[in-house]
């Protein structure tokens, strides 16, 4: 037990303490951040997916804050013990680097769909997860065993607390703007080992130098002044502080959602949002580490509950009735430093005040509950435990039940009322033992008030949903025909003035009818089938619009379609408002539709096919980066049938040179023979297909225009006509190079790896270019007239050829 001549020395070595506790929070969101993304690769990007991820991480936490204090090294020097469980987390953390890709290969190997698949999936996640995710659990726990259970001691408590969620700001910004977007996943592996021995070191050297019990200085005697009510019994708080863990994840499942369309779908803007929650809860704890020296902690902690309800019903006011109108035109700024300073103010302005409510939380129950004699490793683990059990079950629950069941509205309005019903299981004891009629009357009002809130409460406007950041410079042009969301994704439908149909998911167009559209998304299709001799089975990487799969139903020959698509509310909505433009390919006899991720999909699956023609959503968007690798690019090669061919959409309009230069060449070293279709509007560039075969290839234009004069290809002639193709050379004379020449322009770039992942950074960073005719102009420069690429009678092949040096000019 520390004597009174120890005070001084643990008020001196409190900043150090704070300091070491930031740097494990910063480590573990470095962790976080990179785990999450290496796991992705494997077992999809799909909610169920994400969810068994969350579900880990969070229940390792959970699992190291209830065991670590019931076992027998608890009676080690707490910041020795910090210590070692700082080197079991490096420890953990190396072996998940190096020994992923084997449980990877081990996963693949026996990974299927349905339950089998989805149980296959939970066990990876927790055999790469829990052990190292213990660990960091157990920190918090060994630590605060250093300082006895008293007044000031739990405000110590809190302030540790409110020190490693500073280091997980720092963690999550550092990791997603400087670490990832510079480097690799191993260097960010390595750093946060760095950061994690550096505090293991650290605090071995002062556990030497400290007692193992301390007291905090200037201590009054612990709780003995509090009325009887304050120490009532313990089941309230650990409900009361469990629902506020499920309230901050279930709303910060739904509000990243929404603030996504707004800001982006970029790593960037997801890591903003993440950063401005954990600065509201390390705001939120250091203010409820210093009032708990003088408060009631108990009937704190219930009106904090019932202002979270208030707090919840200001979030989604902002979202829903103040940004979105706010009079911002993404374009205006090229630089990406200013659009992340008004997308932090936009993100602090909406969620700060509940962040630092449920920040202010976590030390008041701890002080509820604290008390002479109370074990401080057993009391922080189980308020800790109680906390994160409650944020498993309300992000799970939000993301994978309640929004694609009652929509993100009525979430908001669910997770407000459970805020309120949170602040009454605490404060109604107070009503009983005092008998006050103020009290009463006030807890009252607050529920009432807090009923008024949650009808107030309105949802997003569906203009967010289909045009998000470009909403203030779209609205009066269309007219909003449907919205729905589901579990993946929402997806809205419009109709804009001059008449065309526009689909958009999660604030962004993914098709339209415009004639220029419709011609990008029928190359995707036409270009294969008409190259490929006798494709009988084809798969299609996202649906879409459907138009670029319902593509390959006017082939004769085509006998199989196979179309993974991640968010099962796209293809009805598609068939309902595109039916026409994609003829009804998702009713069509022919058509399988698998909903998974992709690259899930082709890494479990053993089925092979003549085409695989890829239509995803733009690369700057969070996670599609991983069907833009070279491994992947790799394993869509081993699923192509002999002489088979693989066909990617590739934008040119919000993307910069680098960002194209990284795809070519990314596509190149997994495709040598690769030929490269553009897509321009009045002759200006806009984007491209990228085919990759698997031979070097030979194109035939005599037996293309046998196979389009022949009666059962007249389907195939009237869908080219239908985009302004009237003839071969219309089609083939959009080719703008291939890895013989154009391989020139990208050499020296970055390819996208899973081992970096550099696209979504790079992409994320030229989001707001206007580059596109630039870009083309750039790769015609470097185009070579293809003498020995088109084969056929010398008249038909000269007249190509012309056709194709008249493109650009």
């Amino acid at each position: 037990m520390a004597l009174e001549s120890d005070r001084p020395e643990a008020s001196k070595y409190l900043p150090l303490l704070l300091l070491l506790f930031a740097g494990s929070g910063c480590s573990a969101l470095i962790y976080e951040t990179v785990w999450y993304q290496v796991l992705e690769l494997a077992i999809g990007m799909t909610a169920v997916s994400l969810g068994f991820l969350l579900a880990t991480f969070m229940g390792g936490l959970c699992i190291g804050s209830l065991l670590l204090p019931r076992t027998k090294y608890i009676r080690m020097h707490p910041l020795r013990l910090y210590g070692f469980i700082e080197l079991g987390i490096a420890a953990c953390a190396l072996l998940v680097h190096f020994y992923l890709p084997l449980v990877n290969r081990i996963y693949v190997a026996g990974a299927s769909h349905g339950m089998p698949g989805a149980l296959l999936r939970a066990f990876i996640a927790a055999v790469c997860l829990l052990p190292p995710t213990i660990l960091m659990g157990a920190s918090l726990p060994a630590i605060v065993g250093w300082i006895k259970s008293t007044r000031h001691g739990v405000s110590w408590w809190g302030l540790l607390y409110g020190a490693n969620t500073v280091g997980a700001v720092f963690g999550c910004l550092l990791a997603g703007f400087y670490l990832l977007r510079l480097y690799s996943l191993a260097a960010g592996t390595y750093f946060a080992v760095a950061i994690n021995v550096t505090v293991a070191l650290a605090s071995f050297a002062l556990s030497t130098r400290t007692p193992s019990v301390t007291v905090a200085p200037n201590e009054e005697p612990p709780l003995a002044g509090e009325p009887v009510e304050d120490r009532g019994e313990a089941w309230p708080v650990y409900v009361a502080i469990a629902l506020s863990g499920a309230t901050a994840l279930g709303a910060e499942v739904v509000w990243t959602r929404l603030l996504g369309y707004l800001l982006g779908l970029t790593v960037y803007a997801f890591a903003i949002i993440l950063a401005v929650f954990l600065i509201g809860l390390a705001i939120g704890s250091s203010i409820g580490s210093m009032l708990v020296r003088t408060i009631r902690a108990r009937l704190a902690l219930g009106w904090t509950q019932m202002l979270l309800a208030a707090g919840i019903a200001w979030t989604a006011w902002i979202i829903a009735k103040s940004l979105p109108w706010w009079p911002i035109n993404p374009l205006l700024q090229i630089s990406q430093w200013h659009t992340f300073q008004l997308d932090m103010v936009r993100c602090l302005w909406a969620i700060l005040p509940p962040a630092i409510l449920w920040g202010a939380s976590f030390p008041i129950a701890v002080a509820a509950l604290a008390g002479p004699g109370r074990d401080a490793g057993r009391l922080m683990g189980s308020v800790y435990a109680a906390n994160t059990a409650g944020a498993i079950v309300g992000a799970l629950a939000t993301s994978l039940v309640l929004v694609p069941w009652i929509g993100t509205h009525q979430t908001q309005r669910l997770l407000l009322c459970t805020a309120a019903v949170s602040g009454i299981i605490v404060l109604l004891p107070y009503v009983r033992a005092s008998k006050s009629m103020g009290m009463a009357a006030g807890l009252a009002a607050a529920v009432m008030a807090a009923a008024w809130l949650s009808s107030s409460v309105e949802p997003v406007p569906g203009e967010l949903i289909a045009y998000g950041r470009r909403m203030a410079i779209n609205i009066g042009k269309s007219q909003l025909l449907y919205t729905i969301e589901g579990r993946n994704s929402s997806v809205a439908i419009t109709q804009w003035n001059d008449g065309a149909i526009e689909i958009d998911v999660n604030g962004h167009v993914e098709a339209t009818t415009e004639t220029y559209d419709m011609k990008l998304q029928r190359m995707v299709g036409h270009l294969p089938a008409l190259l490929h001799p006798n494709a009988k089975s084809i798969l299609g990487i996202g649906f879409g619009a459907g138009v670029s799969a319902g593509t390959f139903t006017r082939y004769p020959n085509i006998e199989h379609i196979t179309i993974c698509e991640i968010e099962p509310v796209i293809p009805p909505t598609s068939t309902r408002f595109f039916g026409k433009q994609n003829y009804r390919v998702y009713e069509n006899p022919k058509t399988r539709v698998v909903f998974d991720d992709a690259r899930h999909y082709l890494m479990t699956t053993n089925d092979k096919f003549d085409i695989i023609a890829s239509d995803p959503l733009d690369v700057f968007a969070k996670g599609t980066a991983a069907i833009y690798s070279k491994e992947y690019f790799e394993s869509v090669k081993q699923h192509l049938n002999p002489g088979g061919m693989f066909t990617l959409y590739v934008p040119l309009y919000e993307s910069d040179v680098r960002t194209v230069r990284s795809e070519l060449a990314t596509f190149f070293a997994a495709f040598p023979h690769s030929t490269i279709w553009a897509n321009t509007i009045n002759g200006q560039g806009y984007d491209m297909v990228f085919m990759g075969h698997l031979d070097p290839p030979k194109i035939d234009v005599d037996s293309i225009v046998a196979k389009l004069q022949r009666p059962d290809y007249a389907p195939v002639a009237q869908s080219l006509h239908e985009i302004g193709v009237g003839s071969l050379n219309d089609l083939l004379s959009t080719y703008a190079g291939r890895n013989a020449d154009l391989g020139k322009w990208s050499a020296g770039a970055e390819l996208n790896t899973d081992g970096n992942l550099r696209l979504q950074y790079l992409g994320g960073w030229g989001i707001n270019s206007t580059l596109e005719d630039v870009i083309y102009r750039q790769m015609l420069a470097y185009r070579q007239l293809p003498n020995d690429l088109f084969v056929g009678s010398p008249e038909r092949v000269e007249s190509l050829l012309n056709a194709i040096l008249a493109t650009g000019r």
